[in-house]
C-alpha cells in the first residue's frame, strides 16, 4: 500500500489528487478504486478515465487540457507504471522448497528463495535477495550475486559445448572447469542455458534481463542492462557489450562481438569472428547489416535483381 504522493515521488510525476492510497496495479477493465493503470495512447487514456482506478499515469503531453484528479503526469507512464508496480509488490519471504536439493558446501545469503525441485551444487554461491525458481539447477560453482532472478527449469554451470577432432575423425571433450558468475539484478527465463567457461568463466553483467528459452555458451561475456529475447543462441566466447538489444531468434556465431548498445533485430545472424558496433544502430538479416542495406538488399530481391 501507498499514499498517491509516494506514487508521485517513485516515478517523477506531479498529481492533482493530494490524498488516497493504492494497493496493487491492474488494467482498466479490472480496476478498482485502489488501483493504479496506465495510458500512453488516446485510446488508452479514454478507457482509463472510464475505469474504477483511484490512480490513473499518463505522459504529460497526453493529459492537456484534461482535469480528472485521478491523474498523475509523467515523462514516460509505461516506465512509472512499472516503478510503481515494482514498489508495490509484496515482499517475498526466504524460503527453501522441502524438495530442492541444496549441496552442503553451497553458501545462500540472507532472503534467498528456493522453489520445487531445484539443484544447487557443490561450492554454490547465491547472493541476497535472489529468486531460485521451480527445477532450476545451479551446476557446482556457480556465484550469483544479489538479487537475481531465474526462472523455472533453467541451468547455469552446464559443461560448455567445446571438443578436439582427433586424426581419426573422432572427438575428444575440451576441459570444461570454469564457471559462470551471475551479477546484480540479472533476470533469466524459463528453460534458459548459460555454459561455464572452459578454463575461465561466462559472466553476465548487472542488470541484464534474459528471455526464456535462450542458450549463451562457455566463455561469453554479457554485458551491462542487456537485453535477450528467447529462442536466441550465443555461441562461446563471443561477447555482447553494454545496453546492446537482442531481439528473439537471433544467432551469433562463435568469436564474435556486440559493440555497446547494438540492437539486432528478431532472426538476425552474426557470423563467427564477426564485429558489429554502433551504438542505437539496428542490425538485421542473414547475415546481419546495417537496416538500411538491409532493406536496400531485401527490394533488389524482390524485384529480382
Amino acid at each position: 500500500m501507498a499514499s498517491v504522493a509516494q506514487v508521485a515521488q517513485w516515478t517523477g510525476g506531479t498529481a492533482a489528487l493530494a490524498e488516497g492510497v493504492v494497493r496493487r496495479v491492474s488494467a482498466p477493465g479490472s480496476a478498482a478504486e485502489d488501483c493504479v493503470v496506465f495510458a500512453i495512447t488516446p485510446e488508452a487514456l479514454q478507457e482509463a478515465l472510464a475505469s474504477a482506478a483511484g490512480l490513473i499515469l499518463v505522459n504529460t503531453a497526453l493529459a492537456n487540457g484534461l482535469s480528472d484528479r485521478r491523474l498523475l503526469r509523467v515523462a514516460d507512464a509505461r516506465l512509472a507504471f512499472s516503478e510503481a508496480a515494482w514498489h508495490l509488490e509484496p515482499a517475498v519471504a526466504g524460503s527453501i522448497h522441502p524438495s530442492a536439493v541444496i549441496a552442503p558446501s553451497a553458501n545462500l545469503g540472507r532472503g534467498v528463495a528456493v522453489h520445487a525441485g531445484a539443484l544447487i551444487g557443490e561450492r554454490v554461491h547465491v547472493g541476497d535477495g535472489c529468486r531460485i525458481g521451480p527445477r532450476v539447477v545451479l551446476e557446482d560453482g556457480v556465484v550469483l550475486h544479489n538479487r537475481v532472478v531465474i526462472q523455472a527449469g533453467a541451468v547455469i554451470g552446464a559443461l560448455g559445448f567445446g571438443y578436439a577432432r582427433r586424426p581419426d575423425g573422432s572427438y575428444l571433450r575440451f576441459p570444461q572447469q570454469g564457471t559462470v558468475i551471475i551479477e546484480d539484478d540479472v533476470e533469466i527465463g524459463a528453460n534458459t542455458t548459460i555454459d561455464r567457461g572452459a578454463l575461465g568463466e561466462s559472466r553476465i553483467g548487472a542488470g541484464t534481463k534474459i528471455d526464456n528459452l535462450v542458450h549463451i555458451g562457455h566463455n561469453c561475456q554479457i554485458g551491462r542492462n542487456v537485453i535477450i529475447a528467447a529462442q536466441t543462441g550465443i555461441s562461446g566466447s563471443s561477447t555482447v557489450a553494454d545496453g546492446a538489444i537482442l531481439g528473439g531468434q537471433v544467432g551469433v556465431g562463435e568469436h564474435a562481438h556486440i559493440g555497446e548498445d547494438v540492437i539486432l533485430g528478431g532472426g538476425a545472424g552474426v557470423l563467427s569472428g564477426k564485429k558489429l558496433r554502433g551504438p542505437h544502430q539496428v542490425f538485421w538479416g542473414r547475415p546481419a547489416r546495417p537496416l538500411k542495406q538491409y532493406l536496400r538488399d531485401l527490394a533488389r530481391l524482390s524485384r529480382g535483381r
